[in-house]
């Protein structure tokens, strides 16, 4: 039988993107640690939405672009028309820039300036294709973002299915000064609606493993146990489980059986179980 979380102990859990942020505190916690742990897992959450809005855009970028050569019909866009695309051609080399402008523009709720400027080799018979992006005078939400790393995409992987294997390496500088890095790797599966042309019926698995690293030395760590569905027509992945370790406790996060609901568990690794409820969740 679970055993039930000593009531003596507030969880408190930021659920933004990924879903797992949280922290833990006890009596004996003194205030500083727990104000230390409380920012960091914030700032690890707003990590989780800025690769996430990221990855996002370059699939969207390419995906269109690639269309438009193809001469079929492209899966509709979620970039608004304040963006605007460039690409180069040279033979069966692409590179196309994604701006922003200085003023920015509002995409997934956050606002984006600077460019996204990404490469290909372009192959219509190569069944993957690497795309190298680099971010120049990138801000997200007026955080500064610094990072160059590639986007692998499989047309088929060994399910049949396209895929996306994002390697991270980013570090972000807020306002204030404060810095982190992170560095892993996340990898999409396109399990449902791909090539439809309706964006309300893609269902999207994701697997993988990353870190958080702040200046301090602090590293929170995260890799996926069960892929993590998401379907977009619901706000919250409705299945799959993580496993989570930071500097005070660790366990598994678990988003349940298949329901498009706000429930989810964390056990912790000494067996304790506790109940969440999901605040919000940005498309991943």
């Amino acid at each position: 039988m679970m055993k039930k979380i000593d009531l003596t102990k507030k969880v408190m859990f930021f659920l933004v993107v990924l879903g797992l942020a949280f922290t833990s505190c006890s009596d004996e916690e003194s205030v500083d640690t727990q104000e230390q742990d409380t920012t960091e897992v914030a700032k690890s959450s707003e990590i989780d939405e800025i690769e996430v809005v990221l990855g996002d855009v370059i699939i969207d970028a390419y995906e269109g672009q690639e269309s438009d050569e193809l001469g079929r019909s492209a899966q509709q866009s979620g970039l608004p028309a304040c963006v605007t695309i460039t690409v180069v051609m040279q033979q069966n080399y692409r590179e196309v820039t994604v701006d922003f402008g200085t003023e920015g523009c509002i995409v997934n709720g956050h606002l984006l300036k600077g460019q996204i400027v990404f490469t290909y080799s372009r192959n219509p018979e190569a069944q993957q294709v690497l795309i190298t992006y680099t971010l120049e005078d990138f801000y997200f939400d007026n955080k500064n973002i610094i990072g160059s790393k590639t986007l692998l995409k499989e047309l088929s992987n060994d399910n049949g299915n396209p895929q996306f294997t994002h390697t991270l390496d980013l570090t972000v500088i807020w306002p204030n000064g404060a810095q982190a890095s992170r560095e892993g790797v996340k990898i999409r599966e396109w399990v449902e609606g791909f090539g439809s042309g309706v964006w309300s019926d893609n269902v999207f698995e994701i697997t993988g493993n990353w870190s958080t690293t702040f200046v301090n030395g602090n590293t929170h760590t995260y890799e996926v146990v069960i892929p993590l569905r998401r379907e977009v027509i619901c706000f919250y992945f409705v299945s799959g489980s993580i496993n989570v370790q930071r500097t005070n406790f660790g366990g598994v996060f678990d988003y349940g059986n298949g329901n498009c609901d706000n429930h989810a568990t964390f056990t912790f690794n000494n067996g304790n179980v506790v109940n969440i409820t999901l605040l919000s969740l940005i498309h991943i």
